[in-house]
């Protein structure tokens, strides 16, 4: 395993480290769309444009907490975002970060296309 010295100190370099910064982010997107609870909020928020976390809860079969513990994991890796409107959050999805999910898969189509290689 690599090691990164920093003042005196051995610090392991975490293996993901050792790939490409798309692969990384694409883990982010993946590890975060890895539960169906998340994906079922994806697409929620895909059909209704925006809503607050009420709305899912009562989609869901899930707690509120349950839910806006799904909604931040969704939120850190920037797939949806929230504003706050009083003591409401109104959430979205952040195109941008969706976007950047359909580059991954487009590219590994047409690597896929290219190659075809288990036929």
């Amino acid at each position: 395993m690599p090691y990164i010295c920093v003042i005196n100190s051995i610090i392991p370099v975490a293996k993901t480290e050792l790939f490409d910064k798309s692969l990384q982010q694409a883990a982010v997107y993946f590890k975060a769309l890895s539960h169906p609870a998340r994906l079922a909020i994806i697409n929620y928020l895909v059909e209704t444009g925006t809503c607050i976390t009420g709305d899912i809860t009562e989609e869901l079969p899930l707690s509120r907490t349950t839910v806006s513990q799904h909604l931040q994991e969704l939120k850190d890796c920037n797939l949806i975002q929230g504003t706050v409107d009083g003591s409401k959050v109104n959430y979205c999805i952040n195109a941008v970060g969706l976007e950047d999910i359909i580059i991954v898969l487009r590219n590994m189509a047409v690597q896929f296309e290219k190659s075809k290689s288990c036929n």
